[in-house]
This record gives C-alpha cells, structure tokens and sequence, in this order.
C-alpha cells in the first residue's frame, strides 16, 4: 500500500478560475456549486481550520438552511469519496474541517510564490527577470475566480483575488513603461480603463504611456475625463500623483521622455525597451600611426562627460583613411560611452547620400524603439532620439557624411554623448565641432602599413623597393592597402615585381593631386592589377543602382552561373575593391561605384555590352518577380500581358520563400526599375512595378516605388511610348490611392485610360476602372464608383482574369454597401470569395473577406464580420501587408462599435494606429476618429476629442470629404 502511495500523482486544485481539483491529467468532478463552494472555502484558508459555523457563514451568509450542519457534512464525504485514496486531505478536526494540500497542489500558491520572487527580483533591480515572473504569475489565472462558486465567502474573496491580479498587471504595465515599452501598453491601458473606469492607477499609466507616444493631448484629455468622471461619481479630485502627472506634461517635464530607470537587460525584441548598441565595424588589426590625430580625438571624446556634447569631424581626401581612423578612435573610447554606440555610413560621397529621416528611424530601432512608436519625420524622429538618449552615454560615429545639413538631426544633443563625424567636406559651418583634416600618412607610416600587411620578412629584403610602392600609391592608406594586398597574395612575386608594375606610366600615382582626381588613381592601381574577367565583372556590377546586389542578381549581370559568378565576386572581396555585405550579398563603397562605372564607361566595349548587361539585370528580376505574383495570385492574367523575359528567374519551393525574395529585394529592384527609366527599357522597366505591386500594397515600400513609377511615367511620355506611359500610370494611382492622395491618382488614372485605349493594352483598361471605382468610393461619388467597377467587370471578364473580376466585385460590394444596398453587397463579396476559393488564392482572399465582413457589419451579424475580418486580418499578416492589416484593425474597430463594444473598438483603433507612417496621413486621421468614436463610448469623450482634433487637422490639411463629419463629431450638439 505505501509503495502504490509512493507512486500515486498527488492532487492539484484551482481557484483562480473555476474551482477544481485534479490527479495528474484527470479532472476531478467536485460536486454542485454548494459543494465546490465549501471545497473553496476550505482551500483559501492555507490548511487552517474552519468551524462548521464559519462554514455555514461561508456558504449561506445570514439566511442558512435549517439542515446546514447535515449539508456540510454531506459535502465533505462526498469530497473524501472523489478523492478517493487521497481522501485523508479533506480532515475533520476541532468540530470542523481543513483542507491539507502538498506543495505545489494549489494554484493561489504558485501564484503567489511567483509575485514573491518578482518583487524580489525588481528589488533587486532585475527588471527583466521580474517582468517574467509577473507574466508567469498572471498565467496561471485561468479565468473569472471562483467562477460559478455561489456564497458570501466566495464573492468577498473574488474581488479580493480579482484586485490581486489588477496590481500584478499594474505592476507588469509599470515595468514596460520603465523599459521604454510604451506604445505596445496604450491599446491594453484603453480596454483596462475602459473596464475599470474609477482605478487611478491605470489613468496614470496610460497618460504616461500617450505622452511617451508622441499623443499629448491625448494625455492630457485622459485626465480631463478622470476628473470629470471622479467628480460625477464619487464627488472628489483625481489623486496627487495623477494631478502631478498633469503639470508635468503641461510642463513637458524632460524626465517624462524617456524611463527614468531603464531596463537595460531588458531585450528589444518583442517590445520596447533600451539596448545598448554595438554597431561598431571591426578596426583592422593592422592600424598604423596616426598617433597625433588618435590623441586628439581620444582627448575630445573622453570629455564628453559633463559637456553638452562633444562633436569631432575628420575631413580628408577619398581613400585618406578617415573611416578607419574614427573607427579606431572610437573603440578606443567605447569605456567612456557605456550605454552603446552607434554607426551609420550616410553616403555623402555618392550620388544618393542617406535621408536623415531614414537613419532616424534606424538608430531608434537600434535603440530599442519599436517600429509602431517612430514617427515619421525628421524633426519628430530628432527629438525622439534625443529624449531617449537623454540621460544616457552614447556615442554616434556618423561616417561618410556629405555635409552639416545631413548631420545636424542625428546628432545626440545631450550631456554625455558624442558624435564623431567623417567627411571629404570640411564642416566649418557644424557648430562647435572640433574640426580634424587628416592628411595622407608619413613615408615611414605608409611603410610600417604596407610591412605589418606583406610581412616583415618580404619587405625588409627589399626596402627600398618598398618605398617605392607606397610613394606610387602618393601614400594614401587605401591605395596603400590595395597593393599590399594583392603583393600578400601573390607568394611568386616580389617587392620589386609590384614596384616595376606601378612605375608604368598608366597606373602611376606619384601625380595624385587632391579630390576625386586622387580617389581616381588610388582605385585605379587595384583595376589595373584585375584579371580580365574581374575587371570585366567590377565594371558591370557597378553600372546597378541598389544599394547591395545578390549572387543570382550579379550572375545575371555577368552572364555566368553562380558558382563561376561567386568565385569573382570573392576574389573581388579578397582585392579591397568589393564588400561582403552578408552571405550572398555584394556591395561597393559608394566611391568605388563612381570608379567602377566609370570604367564601365571607358573600358566596357562596345557600350551595347552595358546595355545588355542591365537588360540582363531587368530581365531576371521582371522574371522572378513575375514568379512571386503568380504564386500569390493564381490565375490572374497580368503575367499574361508583361513582356517576355529572356532569362529565367528564380524558382521558390513554397509561398514564404517567394515573399522573403521579393521583400529581401525591394530597394535593389526597384532602383532597377527606377534605372530603366534612364535606360532605355522602359516597356520591361513599368513591366517590373506591374509584378511587384506587393511593395506598394505593403505601405513599406510604398514611397520607393511611387517614385519609380513617377520616373517610369515621365520618361515614358519623352520617349511617346504610350504602352510604357499607360502601365506606369495605372500603377501610379495605385500607389496614390493607398497613401490617400486621391485627387492625384484619379488624375494619373485617367492618363493611364486614354493611353491604354490608344494601343489597346489590357491592363490599364481592366485596371483603371477598379482604381477609378475606388477612388470614387473614398471621395463619396458613389454612382461614378459604381459605373466604373462595372465598367471594371466587363473588362476583366473581356479579358479572361477571373481574379481581376473577383476584386472589382469585392470593391463594387463596398459601394452597394455605401448605397445602403447591404444585401446586395454581402452577395457581391460572396462571390468575389468563391472565385477566390476555387482559384486557391490566399492575399485576394484576405480582400474579399474583409468586403463581405463590411456588409456583415451592416447587417448586424456581428459574429460572421468578426469572424471573416478577422481571418482577413491573419492573411494580411501572414502575407506581409502591414498597411491592410492595419485597416482590418481598423474595420474590425468599426464592427465592434457597431455591435456597440467601444472598449473593444478601442484596441483594435490602437493596434491601427500602431502602424505609424503606414498608409499616409488620411488612413491615420480616418482610425482616429473611430478611436474617438470608441473612446466616447467608455466615457473617456476627452480624450475622444483629442482624436478628432487631430483628425480634423489631417482631413483639412488634406481637403478631405471627411473634414465635416470630424467637425460634427466635434460640434457642441454632438458634444450633449
């Protein structure tokens, strides 16, 4: 018996939740309300003992049944019976009864024995560790407390045990705020304060968390509403702390920007908490001299401690070393800037030098800066930047720069910090920076370069030769570098071999002057010593726009197959004069693109080999972009009508594999598409924006390619390529509709209609009356957007495409909705998702479910829109569309208002709103007003006009139809 005891699982018991009591995996039947109420009362008073008076007190408050003993009793030996060999744990003792559980046994305990170890770890300053065990300890609430457990005992502990697990969210929502996690708390904060209107605490975090969100106003009307709300229900004042908030965010208290004590083990995935940056490039083992200017900069920053901000920018000549100095200087001084260090190459030497706003939002990301809490802009992503480096020791190495314009958002601005800059620019005009000029090296420092990279051994039998290689190099670093590289790789020659080479008038640099005649002669000496069929491939990769190029993107360039193809690319890598990006991928420093395209130009010959090679370039990512769109969008004919390839492109095993290729190469192709419009392939050019209108539709990439199709449009129209014109155009208004720039799409659209009827192309004549329709729809002209999405459907079905057919109806279901007409609407979505289904596709039917859940919200079958938007919702993110999942956030905000659920509403309107920069200006102002709308649902009508002030300031700004339903919103009438 005591060795199957031994053997035996032991009893576990819940009470947050329904009560229950399990061995092992089996779940227990505990018996009628009455009887899981006593087991309750049992096992809340921690194994001590309670009378049969405090039982029945328990159970039946003042008004107890005339058998109450009998009934306890007839419930405890029904207890003992359904725990059967355990029975020994429910004890009779002292006239009443006790409960014995073993560690571990009793859900309560876990609980609280986690919520112990979290005070204990953020007392102890492990924020990251208590935040997990808080989580841990909320998990193990399994619903409701006592659910369904009747009695006076049972609805006291309730509430005691339900405020419990508002102070331990309370507690897990402070420690996102210390980490600088605030956007992600704003949409649960709304549905907390909208579920518990009058607890204070909850106010406080949540104006803490708008207010670090860039939303002060909001802020701000939270505490209007709480005051307003205290004093209607309970007739006093929002606590100090609360109004003390206030003034500090009227004050725009410094302290409130950023955390006051920031996790700094907190990670920065999956939330928003501070790193420490590391983004440093590697110093090369072998850096020489320079001792002066080491010192120098070392001094300068070194006391940046107590100093506003110290500023040092190098200048010097292309080629000087300026990179691999500051580079040097800085990890030398990585101990005075504790809390990271940043990086970027800003291109300033380049034709395209890098858009402070862009690099804003990467050193925020680097920070820990969540994509959903960056705004857009350069002035709001400067000031966001500069209160989270508030308090805090980071240096910013900003290399490359082109002038001070492109430096003066980026640098940090705080006490403690510090920028160093590199440029080929003096910045006489970058106010109180420690201007540096790095000159080219001494003889004896450009000879210890070139020794500690050949040998010593090698060099030292030939000094004199030696020196006269690094006086042919005119002594600058990166030349110098180049030629002892190529020496220490090639064990045959000598010294004196690599000197007679560079003394042959053609690849000569003792002529270096200054500038870019110096950049010029220092590539040219590791040009000159290519291979032919390197050098053939350093001219050609340079002729593409993107930033970085892939080893199938490169091979088809070159004409050659991978293997052949990366075997170049790394001997290319092994001569300095090419980069390794990441595994597959190839870039230039931006000056040796110059020197690379200016080879093409003199030595690529005849110059139709460079034609073909960025003809070769367009083709491969025309045919794997078609590939993507096909998998996407099966059986839609536009592949049907986009020009042939002559290469093949890519092959993909499954869905994600095609997405991951396409969102990978975003930026390179569409800069190829942009190049085409310059290069004479411009049908093949607005071919590749047709296959890749994912990029559009994401709303990541949505700026890039409206510029590429600008480009395509206007160099189309010179040329009187109408075929070109017409295509370009159709998808410029389609990228013009997604950021809300109607009037100028319908603008484009039309365009792109008189041009498709001139040659009789298919895609704009199908593709513009949907667009047309739906711009129509935006702009509330609801018989023009029925005209043209019938129009829309004769075309597609003229043309064969069943799916081009699908969407119309899906956006012709929209307009009847518009018209009231919502039977018909949920008929026309109907349809648009069978063709879908029986096609197999999968983002269009994320379109069509997410029409049929309009009208299904119209109709007031609630479930079914939640349902169907919700699917939408999911396929959108599985399909990387960023901007329509926020719409669907923001439809599913709609229907919750409808089924009148503002608390709801109102985190779904968050969760849109978290897409910022998403989807333009109007998409952002039309979820603020639904959030309003939810807002003034929960009580919170301050706030709520926060919303709709902001709104109203985007629609009239934009001159948008929605202006004056804002402004009824915000009238007085409204109002009462």
């Amino acid at each position: 018996m005591a060795g199957d005891t031994g053997h035996r699982q032991p009893l576990r018991f819940t009470v947050l939740g329904p009560v229950r009591a399990w061995r092992g995996a089996e779940q227990l039947n505990t018996g009628s309300p009455q009887q899981r109420a006593l087991l309750a009362a049992l096992l809340l008073r921690g194994g001590r003992t309670a009378t049969a008076a405090e039982l029945v007190d328990a159970l039946w408050g003042d008004e107890p049944p005339h058998a109450a003993l009998a009934a306890l009793r007839t419930y405890a030996s029904r207890l003992r019976k359904v725990f059967g060999p355990d029975a020994d744990a429910l004890i009779s003792e002292s006239g009443g009864y006790a409960m014995r559980v073993g560690v571990g046994g009793l859900d309560i305990d876990r609980a609280e024995q986690l919520a112990a170890e979290a005070d204990k770890a953020r007392q102890s300053g492990d924020r990251k560790s208590a935040r997990t065990l808080i989580n841990d300890a909320l998990a193990v609430w399994g619903g409701e407390p006592l659910a369904g457990v009747p009695g006076p005992y049972a609805d006291t502990q309730r509430t005691r045990l339900e405020e419990w697990r508002l102070s331990l969210v309370e507690t897990r929502l402070d420690l996102d705020l210390e980490a600088g996690r605030h956007a992600d708390t704003v949409s649960e904060l709304t549905a907390l304060t909208a579920a518990h209107p009058l607890r204070e605490r909850l106010r406080e975090l949540l104006m803490l968390a708008l207010y670090r969100s860039g939303r002060q106003a909001e802020a701000l009307a939270v505490y209007a509403d709480t005051r307003r709300l205290l004093a209607d229900e309970l007739g006093v004042d929002p606590c100090a702390d609360l109004a003390e908030l206030q003034q500090r965010i009227l004050q725009a208290d410094a302290d409130l920007a950023a955390p006051v004590n920031r996790d700094e083990d907190l990670p920065a995935t999956g939330g928003h908490a501070f790193v420490r940056p590391a983004q440093l490039p590697a110093t090369v083992s072998d850096f020489t001299g320079r001792a002066a200017f080491v010192g120098e900069l070392s001094d300068q920053l070194a006391t940046a401690e107590g100093r506003i901000m110290a500023v040092s920018a190098v200048a010097g000549i292309g080629g000087v070393g300026k990179t691999t100095l500051a580079v040097h200087v800085a990890h030398a001084a990585r101990h005075h800037f504790p809390d990271g260090q940043l990086y970027v190459d800003l291109q300033g030497a380049g034709p395209s030098a890098c858009d402070p706003e862009g690099i804003l939002g990467s050193f925020l990301r680097a920070l820990g800066i969540p994509d959903t809490a960056i705004p857009k802009g350069v002035e709001e992503r400067s000031a966001l930047y500069r209160s989270t480096l508030d308090g805090r020791r980071v240096l910013a190495l900003l290399d490359n720069a082109r002038d001070a314009a492109q430096v003066r958002p980026l640098l940090p601005g705080m006490e403690g910090c510090a920028a160093l800059v590199t440029s080929r620019s003096r910045m006489v005009d970058l106010a109180g920076a420690h201007l540096v000029d790095l000159d080219v090296m001494s003889p004896e420092e450009a000879l210890v370069l070139f020794t500690r990279i050949v040998g010593e051994e090698r060099v030292g039998a030939e000094r004199d030769a030696a020196m006269d290689v690094v006086a042919a190099c005119g002594f600058l670093p990166l030349a110098i570098r180049i030629a002892a590289s190529r020496l220490a790789a090639r064990r045959t020659w000598t010294v004196s071999v690599l000197a007679r080479k560079l003394a042959d008038e053609r690849r000569r640099l003792d002529e270096l002057r200054a500038g870019d005649l110096a950049v010029k002669a220092t590539f040219e000496l590791g040009y000159g010593q290519l291979e032919r069929s390197q050098a053939r491939a350093f001219r050609l990769l340079g002729l593409a726009d993107g930033p970085d190029i892939s080893l199938a993107a490169a091979a088809a360039v070159l004409d050659l197959d991978t293997e052949t193809t990366e075997e170049l690319l790394e001997s290319l890598v092994d001569t300095s004069l090419l980069e390794s990006a990441a595994p597959g991928r190839y870039r230039y420093h931006d000056l040796v693109r110059l020197y690379a395209r200016a080879c093409a130009e003199r030595d690529e010959q005849p110059p139709s080999e460079r034609v073909a090679a960025m003809s070769r370039l367009l083709d491969f990512y025309l045919a794997t972009a078609a590939g993507v769109y096909a998998i996407e969008r099966p059986g839609d004919r536009l592949v049907d009508h986009l020009a042939p390839a002559e290469r093949r492109g890519l092959a993909f095993p499954h869905r994600d594999a095609a997405l991951d290729w396409l969102f990978t190469e975003a930026n390179c192709l569409l800069a190829c598409a942009q190049q085409s419009a310059a290069g004479g392939m411009l049908g093949r050019g607005a071919d590749l924006l047709m296959a890749a209108v994912d990029l559009a539709e994401s709303g990541a990439n949505s700026r890039q390619y409206e510029m590429a199709a600008s480009a395509i449009s206007e160099a189309a129209h010179a040329a009187r390529d109408a075929r070109a014109e017409g295509r370009a155009r159709t998808f410029l208004a389609h990228v013009r509709s997604l950021v809300g720039k109607f009037a100028e799409s319908d603008e484009e659209a039309q365009r792109a209609m008189l041009l498709g009827l001139s040659v009789e192309d298919p895609v704009p004549t199908c593709r513009v009356p949907n667009q047309r329709g739906i711009i129509a729809l935006y702009q509330q002209r609801y018989e023009d957007a029925e005209a043209y999405l019938q129009q829309a459907i004769e075309a597609f079905r003229a043309d064969g495409n069943r799916p081009g057919e699908a969407s119309a109806l899906c956006n012709l279901s929209r307009v009847r909705l518009a018209m009231n007409r919502t039977g018909s609407a949920i008929e026309l979505a109907q349809h648009g998702i069978d063709i879908y289904n029986s096609l197999g596709l999968t983002l269009r039917l994320a379109n069509a479910k997410y029409a049929l859940g309009l009208a299904l919200t119209r109709a007031g079958h609630f479930a079914d829109a939640f349902s169907q938007l919700t699917a939408a919702l999911a396929i959108f993110h599985e399909s990387r569309q960023p901007l329509w999942e926020g719409m669907a956030h923001y439809r599913l905000a709609e229907a919750h208002l409808a089924a009148r659920r503002p608390a709801q509403a109102a985190g779904h309107a968050e969760q849109a709103l978290g897409l910022r920069g998403i989807g333009g200006d109007w998409r952002r102002a039309i979820v603020l007003t639904v959030l309003g709308r939810a807002l003034s649902g929960i009580g919170q009508t301050d706030r709520a006009r926060a919303c709709w002030q902001e709104a109203l300031s985007i629609h009239e700004h934009l001159k948008t139809v929605e202006a004056d339903e804002v402004r009824e919103l915000l009238s007085p009438v409204a109002a009462a």
